[in-house]
């Protein structure tokens, strides 16, 4: 037996399952209900899905448009993200994610296909979340007859980015990928030397631009100052500084802002082995 804490309307209950607050999806299922009563696991549609009590009344509504195996695709998508990704998900990705893969096939009916502008910073920045978008419209495909456009495992993986942050509202996807790309943009510019994208070298630098992105984000970047390491990659390496600094001037005009010493030798660090190894291969 389950614990009814909150019915929303007649086929939407939130209930109380194993300690957690979570939505039970069942035709009729809140019919004559009301808080502190029990439904039997037989009478729900097996869709529970750990949604917070405030945004519950948002569900409810969703839930009255959209059918409901875009629910069920929902939480199969995030079940393969949290394993694959080894992260617990917001569970705000039950509402977004849900709402927006009825809108994409709405739009495909009508021929009305929108593309990503951001594929390409998605495909290279964030490649497991954009394998797991592929893997999604795979099984819509096999298991759903739903079929979408490849473009759209990039909005899957946007909807998958967002949903990593412990505050969703606080953190933007989009905005992430593109600072992400203009970073990595302005540097492989100022080097003006060929680079082997797919070396290990080049993959180091884009994780540690992509670690300070969402540091930058969640207002988490490092302030402890190291002055003596200050100076010395200045003397060392005056390069790499120069274009680190560009970086840092660049985000600080444009998020009025101010990038710490501390956070700005890394970026020096990362740029001179990527400017070092690039170097050597090109050799």
């Amino acid at each position: 037996m389950i614990l009814v804490k909150k019915v929303l309307n007649s086929s939407v209950v939130l209930v109380e399952k194993e300690g957690q607050e979570m939505i039970a999806l069942g035709k009729g299922i809140g019919y004559g209900k009301k808080r502190g009563d029990f439904i039997s696991d037989s009478v729900v549609d097996q869709i529970f899905l750990p949604i917070e009590e405030q945004k519950s009344s948002q569900f409810a509504e969703l839930v009255d448009e959209i059918p409901m195996k875009f629910f069920e695709i929902t939480k199969e998508i995030v079940s393969i993200a949290e394993e694959e990704l080894a992260v617990s998900l917001n569970t705000s990705i039950y509402l977004t994610l849900s709402d927006h893969l009825h809108f994409a096939v709405e739009r495909s009916e009508k021929g009305l296909n929108t593309s990503n502008r951001l594929y390409w910073e998605i495909k290279n920045y964030y490649p497991k979340e954009l394998h797991i978008g592929e893997i999604a419209l795979n099984k819509m495909k096999t298991s759903y007859q739903i079929e979408l456009p490849i473009e759209e495992a990039s909005n899957i993986a946007f909807h998958l980015i967002n949903a990593q942050s412990d505050n969703h509202e606080d953190k933007d996807g989009l905005k992430k990928a593109k600072l992400v790309g203009t970073i990595v943009n302005m540097v492989r510019y100022s080097l003006r030397q060929e680079i082997d994208t797919n070396s290990v070298h080049y993959t180091r630098f884009i994780t540690h631009v992509r670690f300070f992105v969402d540091r930058f984000f969640s207002d988490g970047l490092l302030q402890e100052k190291e002055d003596e390491l200050y100076r010395q990659m200045w003397s060392l390496y005056p390069g790499a500084m120069e274009i680190a600094t560009k970086v840092k001037n660049y985000i600080d005009q444009s998020y009025h802002t101010q990038i710490p010493e501390n956070e700005l030798v890394y970026l020096g660090v990362h740029i001179n082995r990527l400017m070092n190894h690039s170097a050597i291969e090109n050799d």
